[in-house]
């Protein structure tokens, strides 16, 4: 993800929501840039953030520190994140991917659990940052 709007708004969310961490893999955005700036609201300086060269050993490493890994994308086998029970998981990575390519299926294999958020209209898909506001309010409500 490296839209500056973007990366923003899910800095804003992170802290909305007490994200410990967010990892960027790949690509990291310009933290530099005024658009990420003005839509992060300095909560760029303040969610603890690094990069990462590559998802698969990003994800190794944190099931190796015992964190459920939920991939956000809409698959033949994902469920409903309305219909997963998060109060009995102690430490969730989220991992979102980037809005015109999603999550690769190398990774998705890779993650302990993959959910959707249910739509009801005629788009099959929304912008990145509102889909990680929606999935964090999912995981933090239970």
């Amino acid at each position: 993800m490296t839209s500056p709007a973007n990366a923003g708004s899910i800095f804003r969310l992170a802290d909305a929501f007490g994200v410990k961490e967010i990892i960027f893999c790949g690509n990291q955005p310009d933290t530099r840039s005024s658009r990420l700036r003005k839509t992060a609201r300095n909560t760029e300086k303040t969610i603890h953030f690094r990069a990462s060269d590559t998802i698969k050993n990003t994800l190794q490493e944190l099931h190796d520190l015992s964190f459920t890994s939920i991939a956000l994308e809409i698959t033949s086998n994902s469920k409903p994140m309305s219909t997963i029970d998060f109060s009995r998981l102690d430490k969730v990575a989220l991992i979102i991917g980037a809005e015109s390519i999603g999550i690769t299926d190398e990774t998705l294999e890779q993650c302990n659990n993959i959910a959707h958020i249910t739509m009801y209209g005629i788009n099959s898909s929304m912008n990145v940052a509102q889909a990680t506001g929606i999935a964090l309010y999912e995981l933090t409500r239970s």
